[in-house]
């Protein structure tokens, strides 16, 4: 059972869901290609390049796995009465904010991030705030859940 589902209150409704973009995984897929590319190279029999294809597909394994254990624990959501963020497996982080706090939703976006539809959500609330959220699928449709009440 995911976080947001275990602290609903009784009669609340999830309105959207979202986590943070694949794209966390781009490291892990560079350091593949890295790896095809010296495993290549030590098929003319260099052990130099044998090493660096292992080395590198080692590495690409553990950013997969260092990413995909992030992009499962991170968890946010909208209710129809609060904004939930949740980070961490053992040692959680856990940010909530009722509905009528909320000031302001920001949501920044590069080129690429409009292109692949991922940025950066900043969520205001009266006298306090989110951290920043990085690198968020679907921010537009984030901020629409909380501002569109």
């Amino acid at each position: 059972m995911r976080y947001v589902e275990e602290v609903l209150q009784p009669g609340e409704k999830i309105l959207f869901v979202s986590t943070i973009h694949w794209l966390i995984y781009v490291p892990a897929i560079l350091l593949l290609v890295a790896a095809i590319v010296a495993a290549f190279w030590a098929g003319s029999g260099s052990e130099v390049w044998r090493w660096i294809s292992l080395l590198c597909f080692a590495l690409a394994l553990l950013s997969a796995a260092r990413a995909w254990f992030k992009r499962w624990t991170t968890e946010i959501a909208v209710t129809d009465r609060r904004v939930i963020y949740k980070r961490g497996f053992i040692r959680r982080h856990t940010i909530e904010m009722h509905m009528d706090k909320v000031e302001s939703v920001d949501v920044s976006q590069s080129v690429l991030g409009r292109i692949l539809d991922y940025g950066d959500v900043l969520v205001r609330g009266t006298g306090v705030g989110f951290e920043p959220l990085q690198m968020i699928e679907s921010p537009i449709a984030l901020r629409n859940a909380v501002t569109a009440r």
